[in-house]
């Protein structure tokens, strides 16, 4: 049991949180909230001073406003060094740093952060999939790490 609550809070430790930066209106909604823009800021949770800063269309109108709304499949990412970089632990090849649920059921926004180990790169993409069809739209972004500090891997 305390083997299980404590894998549960590391795993939810390791999970990004979003931080929401600010909205613009794209389409005046006369019941319920606008259609909107949003910018959310996601610090990699292993990856001490990287940001990925996220835009993404927020659906408003009534299905907005409570919650059954399914957001579109298009966003874009811009990761940037906000201090020193350092590690936590070793990264994997590749891993999911943030998931997103998008629409009631089964489309969902993630983030995934790849290790380019020949550039010393970490290589951010966001995209969104849905349980049976996904969408081929994404957007990738890279934060180059300084020589003198070696990305360490699994």
């Amino acid at each position: 049991m305390k083997k299980a609550v404590a894998l549960a809070l590391m795993l939810a430790a390791s999970w990004a949180h979003a931080e929401k930066i600010g909205d613009v209106s794209t389409a005046f909604k006369f019941l319920g909230p606008d259609h909107k823009i949003v910018v959310d800021a996601y610090d990699d949770p292993k990856v001490k001073g990287v940001t990925c800063y996220v835009s993404r269309a927020k659906t408003g109108g009534l299905k907005g406003m409570v919650g059954l709304a399914e957001d579109k499949a298009e966003a874009s990412i811009a990761c940037r060094p906000v201090g020193p970089i350092s590690f936590t632990g070793p990264l994997p090849k590749e891993e999911e740093v943030f998931s997103e649920g998008l629409s009631p059921l089964f489309k969902k926004l993630r983030i995934v952060r790849m290790v380019d180990k020949a550039r010393n790169t970490l290589v951010y993409l966001t995209y969104s999939d849905k349980l049976i069809d996904g969408s081929p739209q994404n957007s990738v972004t890279a934060v180059p790490v300084d020589r003198a500090t070696l990305i360490p891997m699994k």
